[in-house]
């Protein structure tokens, strides 16, 4: 069975930087889209990019540009979320999650657990 778990995140300061890991197993993570998420308290689930089967990203919101990036290491079995220049806005669950197709899809079906970013000073 398919399996995603998120891991890194953490309490940093303003201005600082984390990497998140979703780890995949069940499948290989260059053979279906991915994609990261996140859900402050109070707010609803909020796309942040996705990564297609074939490598290209996909800018889900505005709010992360220039900051957040995608990668994936096909060895390791693991998408990357690398956040810099963090503000206390992006506190929230961070999740990883596909629809088990090989484009970013709008509909995400299979999620991880999660994994708690906190930005604060």
């Amino acid at each position: 069975q398919l399996q995603l778990v998120e891991s890194g995140g953490g309490l940093v300061q303003p201005g600082g930087s984390l990497r998140l890991s979703c780890a995949a197993s069940g499948f290989q993570v260059d053979a279906y889209a991915i994609g990261w998420f996140r859900q402050a308290p109070g707010k609803e689930r909020e796309g942040i990019l996705c990564i297609s089967s074939s490598g290209g990203s996909t800018n889900y919101a505005d709010s992360v540009k220039g900051r957040f990036t995608i990668s994936r290491d096909n060895a390791k079995n693991t998408v990357y979320l690398q956040m810099n220049s963090l503000k206390p806005e992006d506190t929230a669950i961070y999740y990883c999650a596909t629809s088990l197709r090989s484009y970013c899809a709008r509909v995400y079906n299979y999620w991880g657990q999660g994994t708690q970013v906190t930005v604060s000073s």
